[in-house]
């Protein structure tokens, strides 16, 4: 991990908060798979249009190890990382594609509107319009809407967090909500925000820059959809797996999500990937715990499908 930033120290790049946001998504695409894995084949990739409440047609990708014909496969929806601000399909196609390979599942990776051209909620609320939209269309895809997961790296774990909470509300059954490096808590104070604000990949000036694109004003940041640790009640979600980096701003929120769900009595997995950094979990040619989180989060997905003997 230290050679990883040594590196990215060398090359010297402007930070993402110092550039406009079609030249942070530029930027951020560029190198996004520059420590990747290699990308995996799979059997079906499909390129699909989910409709937003808006009518907006949200481009999505779906990955199956497995063609249609061989019977419906469990699904997990995907949102991807980058501070509702930059990221898309193309800059998590390797991840999804792992975690589609590995856990012999469908993946649907959803490309939900970015600010500040489209601000809180909007990210949130396509989100849960796409998690609707797979669950009343899965048997056209090939799914089974039995066995349904959400998921989401970063800003991603934030929206997948939400959406686990509206799925209960409206009585849709998930098998797991996967959260890697989630975004909870409406305020960057934890102690994690603070010991890890420069150097470790994720700055805290890219922090603000970040939500700043987001958020329409500051009360917006205590709206649970924000920040879910401000959520009334979480008792009945689904269960989750948290997959979390030690030397990230996010870890301390993170683990407080996880202790909010286990006191809500909700099961609970947590990992804490030691000597790690956020975005780790995109590094898998450079660092090998990111390989490991990769069959960890498949391996949860597989024991929540009931896919394991």
């Amino acid at each position: 991990m230290r050679d990883v930033i040594r590196r990215m120290e060398r090359a010297a790049r402007p930070p993402l908060h110092s550039l406009s946001p079609e030249a942070a998504r530029a930027a951020y695409a560029a190198g996004a798979g520059v420590l990747e894995i290699a990308k995996p084949a799979l059997a079906r990739v499909q390129e699909l249009r989910v409709p937003a409440r808006d009518g907006h047609p949200m481009p999505a990708r779906l990955y199956a190890p497995a063609p249609a014909s061989e019977g419906p496969l469990p699904a997990l929806l995907y949102l991807h990382g980058g501070g509702f601000t930059i990221g898309s399909i193309e800059t998590h196609d390797v991840l999804c594609r792992e975690l589609a390979r590995q856990a012999g599942c469908m993946v649907v990776s959803l490309d939900y509107r970015l600010a500040p051209e489209h601000r809180f909620p909007t990210a949130s609320n396509d989100a849960w319009d796409a998690l609707q939209w797979l669950a009343a269309n899965a048997a056209a895809l090939g799914a089974d809407r039995a066995r349904l997961a959400v998921g989401g790296d970063s800003a991603g774990g934030t929206l997948a967090a939400v959406n686990a909470l509206l799925a209960r509300d409206a009585g849709l059954a998930l098998a797991l909500q996967l959260l890697i490096y989630p975004g909870t808590t409406a305020h960057q104070d934890t102690d994690s925000h603070r010991r890890f604000a420069h150097g470790m990949v994720l700055e805290a000036h890219s922090i603000d820059w970040f939500f700043g694109n987001y958020v329409r004003s500051p009360e917006d940041r205590e709206d649970w959809r924000f920040a879910p640790l401000n959520a009334p009640d979480l008792e009945g979600v689904a269960p989750a797996f948290v997959c979390l980096a030690e030397c990230d701003p996010l870890v301390d929120e993170g683990v407080a999500y996880a202790d909010l769900l286990r006191a809500a009595g909700v099961p609970v997995d947590l990992e804490i990937y030691r000597g790690v950094t956020h975005e780790f979990i995109k590094m898998g040619r450079a660092i090998p715990e990111a390989r490991q989180a990769h069959a960890d989060c498949a391996r949860a997905l597989r024991l929540a499908f009931d896919m394991e003997n």
